[in-house]
């Protein structure tokens, strides 16, 4: 039997955070009324004429210099011609032979070393209008009784950043959007929220024999706003075609849509070339060109890199640690404890676990904070240093019970109760441990030694 492997590349659009839209001067709101932010340019009335917005090309500039991109000396605007019901004009400014950034890459550190991920170019569009699905069972434009526009998110600035097909799993394509949507926040050029359409991303799956040359037809699976879907549909496309190239099918290079209710992927169209989108020049706009010391002082403003302080602070925290530490915006807090006097290791598992706080508040607490403190009386702390100070030494004193004869007849019955995840962790996966531990401190009420808890644990199962 053939061993396979994915070949997955992505097409990620984040919009910028702009006052205006990219070619008019509507204003972007967010969750507005419907239709209440357009005008002649934005709805394509005759001899309406676009005006490119500066701020949303210093902001791809921006990216396009964390990234690592050529920064291109004459970008041009050009026309992509298709005919749907949210593009009034019939066509999206975009680029797309000469885009402001062109090739780059971005170095994604993981616990094995770290991975260098091709970018074909990150480019500045205006995106499309929205369309709302309505009746029906799916939600979903197949299947609807009826389609509603509405042109307020016509014409936002919109970052478009598409990568080389280096990526190999689900997994990995996750961390890379997870890492990129941290950068692109970090720069301040947008929210780059998945829950508010503002960060999305289409995704292109095919599979390969390993050590097979070239590539195969790909799927496009289009405009996914979940990086738990994203995983999923990735994994879904991967089984099927392997399994359709097992059973000596042909594919097809199509757009398909993923149900997250079934994990399945049916076909929405045929894949488009840019043959297909006849691209030009936009002859209303004359091309960008940007000045040299514009790209130099915004070289000059560029901060560490996120993947950069992850693979710092591995050296200390663990790579895992890490990660998390960055890329849930729970650095800061890690930062203001340290400098409060708080060791570093201390100091991120707190900004990690413990939610909202401040760490001026709770810094007395972290500094002396001891192993078998009840969950319970942590979290109250915590919660407690979220509104102002406290007296650490009130909730010190309320200690975890480490005693195991008390322990050991709580674990028996949480394994007795969980038989199918007793045998998932005998099967290797090893990662159900966390499972049992807050099954016990549940049923402890969170009074347990996690630490002890663990131990215990290891041993009935391992035993």
């Amino acid at each position: 039997m053939a061993e396979w492997e994915a070949v997955v590349g992505l097409e990620v659009h984040a919009h910028l955070k702009t006052r205006t839209k990219m070619f008019c001067r509507c204003e972007l709101e967010y969750g507005g009324n419907e239709n209440t932010h357009t005008c002649p340019v934005c709805l394509a009335h005759p001899g309406a004429l676009p005006v490119p917005n500066g701020k949303a090309i210093e902001q791809t500039l921006r990216l396009g210099l964390q990234l690592d991109c050529e920064i291109g000396e004459r970008a041009e605007f050009a026309r992509k011609n298709y005919f749907y019901p949210d593009l009034p004009k019939g066509y999206q400014i975009s680029q797309y032979e000469a885009p402001l950034c062109g090739v780059g890459s971005f170095l994604v550190p993981t616990a094995h070393g770290d991975r260098s991920i091709g970018i074909v170019r990150a480019h500045l569009e205006e995106d499309a209008a929205k369309t709302v699905h309505a009746g029906g069972a799916t939600g979903r434009s197949v299947g609807a009784d009826y389609s509603l526009v509405d042109f307020n998110r016509g014409g936002t600035p919109l970052l478009e950043i598409v990568t080389a097909p280096d990526l190999r799993s689900a997994e990995e394509a996750m961390w890379f959007l997870r890492l990129l949507r941290q950068t692109i926040v970090e720069l301040g050029i947008s929210d780059a929220e998945m829950e508010k359409g503002t960060l999305r991303a289409d995704v292109n799956v095919s599979v390969r024999e390993c050590g097979e040359e070239g590539f195969r037809p790909r799927w496009e699976i289009k405009n996914m706003n979940s990086f738990t879907f994203i995983g999923r549909a990735i994994e879904a496309a991967v089984r099927q075609q392997i399994a359709a190239h097992e059973a000596g099918e042909e594919l097809a290079q199509s757009t398909y849509d993923y149900d997250p209710d079934t994990d399945r992927l049916t076909v929405h169209r045929s894949k488009e070339e840019a043959d297909d989108y006849r691209y030009f020049p936009e002859p209303d706009l004359v091309p960008v060109e940007p000045p040299a010391e514009l790209v130099e002082r915004l070289r000059g403003e560029l901060s560490e890199r996120p993947g950069d302080r992850i693979r710092r602070l591995a050296a200390e925290l663990g790579f895992e640690s890490a990660s998390e530490l960055v890329t849930t915006a729970n650095e800061w807090k890690a930062e203001a404890l340290i400098a409060e006097g708080v060791e570093r290791k201390a100091a991120a598992a707190i900004a990690m676990n413990r939610g909202d706080f401040l760490p001026e508040n709770a810094a007395p607490l972290a500094r002396i904070v001891r192993a078998n403190v009840t969950r319970e009386a942590l979290d109250d702390a915590f919660t407690a240093a979220a509104a102002g100070p406290i007296e650490a030494e009130t909730y010190l004193a309320q200690t975890a019970v480490s005693d195991e004869d008390s322990l050991v007849p709580v674990i028996d019955a949480v394994l007795a109760a969980n038989p199918d995840q007793v045998a998932t962790y005998r099967g290797g996966k090893e990662g159900v441990l966390g499972f049992f531990v807050g099954a016990v401190m549940r049923e402890t009420q969170g009074k347990a030694d996690p630490k002890v808890v663990s131990r215990l644990l290891l041993e009935k199962l391992r035993g």
